[in-house]
């Protein structure tokens, strides 16, 4: 039996998990196993109604104006699942995250429809609730720091509590980062949006993130974005940069309540992280944050030397002088070494990338050359040498590295700047 959190709070919030038919078999299956299983209010809102693994999975899309369905070329493959389920679906495939994500694939434009109705019906499913926890499937949500995070608002109060994005002039909190409205916000919301529903339902289709339309709608009810940052935030396990700070916050000191694109292994590996933690953890113990987190987890991934790892490389050009980097590993860990903020490297024959940011990375076969944090991902790979391009040897296509005793007075300075703040720093409040 998993060892689950205690909270006052426990009956008094519900989980929203949006997802969609093309995703959810890949991805509820590590959900149902970890996180699931301490959540006692949950609801899985779909583009169609369905059973799986034991869930009941509910189609959110059927408020939406049948006007707006047959103009809106998405609602096709909508219409198909209504009429075929599963067997509607001719190719399998996983959301991306903004214009650099999946715009093409239907499933993913039909998600924007997804946010006003499940605001909606949250609250019809669960109208006694003080707080609504929106995720997704590739969310992992820290259960135990989401509930100690929210005890601390004022739940009769209109929150609207998030990682902050800007989408133009409109400010919102980003839907894969997990966000949450209080039950005073939640039906502002769905009051304003059930009077407006034409005026929104134009808007959307003009539009194409649903997170940005649910923001637009808040703003118009005066319900203003607390900026959560970064006890919410956006990146996963292996491709956040432990070393970012943005607005004057270093992630550091504080207790993340969520990570997003995360990928199966990487949710059996902070779910064991937490069960460890639940079972050790003493009255009154602060909660876990980002350092216990790289330090059980990540840190005793980092070495001079890794082979057939890629550890996201990216955001630092090597100058003329320095182009003697691109021939060899050595060459480029030398290179890394002489620059003062350089902290890790990766190399592929002929191509030596370094960086200032401090990242785990994944095992792969090639070089990471731009990552999209809007997407999650990487969208540019070095190409792959052959046996014709001077790789006789098979050796590994990609080799990464970390300067460590730069991470090792990175991780001291930085638990220096915790210990000396006052106590209960964890939270944004």
């Amino acid at each position: 039996m998993p060892v689950c959190p205690k909270s006052s709070l426990l009956d008094h919030v519900l989980v929203v998990i949006r997802t969609g038919a093309t995703e959810v078999t890949e991805k509820l299956p590590i959900y149902s196993k970890t996180i699931l299983r301490c959540i006692p209010n949950y609801v899985i809102y779909s583009d169609m109604e369905e059973d799986l693994q034991g869930h009941h999975i509910y189609d959110v899309l059927d408020q939406v104006n049948d006007d707006v369905k047959k103009c809106a070329p998405e609602f096709e493959l909508y219409e198909k699942l209504r009429s075929g389920g599963r067997q509607g679906l001719d190719y399998e495939t996983t959301f991306g995250s903004g214009p650099s994500g999946a715009m093409d694939n239907p499933g993913w434009k039909l998600d924007k429809w997804k946010f006003l109705p499940m605001v909606e019906r949250a609250l019809q499913h669960s109208p006694d609730a003080k707080w609504f926890v929106f995720i997704e499937l590739d969310t992992y949500m820290v259960w135990q720091n989401m509930l100690e995070y929210l005890d601390k608002f004022d739940a009769s109060q209109p929150y609207y509590i998030g990682k902050h994005m800007y989408i133009g002039s409109v400010l919102f909190a980003h839907g894969g980062s997990g966000f949450v409205l209080s039950y005073a916000a939640a039906d502002k919301v769905s009051k304003h949006w059930k009077e407006h529903q034409d005026e929104y339902e134009q808007y959307t289709l003009e539009e194409w993130a649903g997170d940005m339309i649910l923001g637009k709608v808040l703003e118009d009810v005066g319900v203003d974005l607390f900026w959560s940052f970064p006890n919410f935030q956006g990146d996963s396990l292996t491709t956040i940069d432990w070393n970012i700070t943005k607005i004057d916050r270093e992630p550091w000191c504080y207790a993340p309540t969520t990570f997003h694109h995360m990928i199966t292994p990487e949710f059996s590996m902070v779910w064991e992280f937490e069960q460890n933690w639940l079972r050790r953890k003493q009255p009154g113990a602060s909660p876990p944050c980002f350092r216990d987190i790289f330090k059980s987890l990540v840190l005793p991934w980092l070495r001079a030397e890794r082979s057939d790892w890629d550890n996201i490389s990216t955001g630092s050009a090597l100058s003329p002088a320095e182009q003697e980097a691109q021939s060899s590993f050595e060459k480029c860990q030398a290179v890394c070494g002489m620059k003062q903020k350089c902290i890790q490297f990766s190399y592929v024959q002929g191509k030596c990338s370094i960086s200032n940011e401090l990242r785990l990375g994944r095992a792969a076969e090639l070089q990471c050359l731009e990552y999209s944090n809007a997407a999650g991902k990487c969208i540019k790979y070095e190409t792959a040498k052959s046996e014709g391009d001077g790789n006789p040897h098979g050796e590994s296509q990609v080799r990464s590295g970390w300067i460590m005793n730069r991470v090792e007075a990175y991780v001291t300075k930085l638990d220096q700047s915790c210990d000396g703040r006052p106590e209960r720093h964890e939270w944004v409040i």
